[in-house]
């Protein structure tokens, strides 16, 4: 099910003081969501020739002047992860070299972020380097949604606007009155993002779950801090990935007494076994948003896919007219 947010629809032919100089390009990672956006302001998605060699080598050509333009390029980095990165390098150097006045790359999903500083010796700082990556490619500004660590933002030496999908969760969340709220952060790094989730949710109360992460996608969940029992817990994370942690935290809640549990993430990545473990009973609703596509096979009965077309489409206006964002979706 897929829904819009419930932002205001401006009309297009008053977006822009100049709307010509406006271009909206789409990667090929997630092309509904660009046109969703696309018609969200508007316009037209400009046209690009996208290919693959038989060596794997990708190429990217513009198919319009975009001389003295602001060009949007929208890709998120999900899987296939290397696949769509290099696009995103690509489609950023072409427009680049085809005279564009500014280049902001539109990254719904911001992939290698997990590694976002050194927790070892010798291990690399992907963050970082992504960061190096799309600067270095010509980028002139960058749009991102829920970032796994706000501190990336720092790691771009170029404009870069950090959005949130909370106001789409938020929305749904609160159209369906659900009753003795609690917001649950599967984790004590999440505890700012579920405090804020909670606030905006008439001050609901927080809990959080205490877990002793093993390795990469393995987590141990040990004990809930706070009360559950015969309430409605939302766990609330960036993302859902394998969806091991989000599961035994849910199971965790039901032990614990928690009459309903309900899982939101902005980013659905869903790697297997993620759709067998979200469907096994343990979730009243899994409720996610469209920055990564989710194909037919990683759905389920009990998700709920919300669109976040409207909120980048806004954003995107805002940006180009050069007016706030920030008080918009914080």
């Amino acid at each position: 099910m897929i829904r819009s947010a419930t932002l205001p629809v401006p009309h297009s032919e008053s977006l822009v003081p100049d709307h010509n100089r406006l271009r909206l390009f789409a990667g090929s990672a997630n092309i509904t969501l660009a046109t969703e956006v696309s018609r969200y302001l508007g316009l037209d998605l400009g046209p690009m020739i996208r290919k693959q060699f038989a060596d794997g080598e990708l190429y990217v050509q513009i198919q319009e002047s975009i001389r003295g333009c602001d060009v949007y390029l929208i890709q998120p980095s999900c899987h296939p992860v290397n696949d769509h990165l290099m696009e995103l390098l690509i489609m950023i150097d072409a427009c680049r070299r085809a005279s564009a006045r500014q280049v902001t790359a539109v990254i719904p999903y911001y992939g290698y972020a997990r590694a976002d500083r050194k927790t070892a010796g010798r291990e690399s700082i992907t963050a970082k380097l992504v960061a190096n990556l799309i600067t270095q490619a010509g980028a002139s500004r960058i749009l991102a949604m829920d970032l796994h660590s706000a501190q990336i933002q720092g790691y771009f030496d170029i404009p870069f606007d950090h959005v949130y999908g909370s106001p789409v969760l938020l929305d749904y969340l609160a159209s369906k009155n659900l009753p003795d709220l609690v917001v649950v952060s599967p984790d004590v790094g999440g505890v700012a993002r579920a405090r804020a989730f909670a606030k905006k949710l008439d001050d609901a109360p927080l809990a959080i779950i205490d877990k002793r992460r093993q390795s990469h996608n393995v987590a141990e969940v040990l004990n809930v801090i706070g009360d559950v029992e015969g309430k409605t817990a939302v766990l609330v994370d960036d993302m859902i990935d394998t969806a091991g942690t989000i599961t035994e935290g849910a199971r965790l809640l039901r032990e614990k007494g928690a009459r309903q549990v309900y899982a939101c993430a902005t980013h659905a990545v869903f790697s297997p076994p993620a759709a067998k473990r979200l469907s096994e009973g343990l979730f009243e609703e899994v409720i996610v948003t469209n920055t990564i596509p989710v194909p037919p096979e990683k759905q389920f009965k009990q998700l709920t896919v919300l669109s976040v077309a409207n909120l980048l489409g806004e954003t995107i206006w805002r940006i180009h007219e050069d007016t706030s964002v920030s008080s918009m979706f914080r």
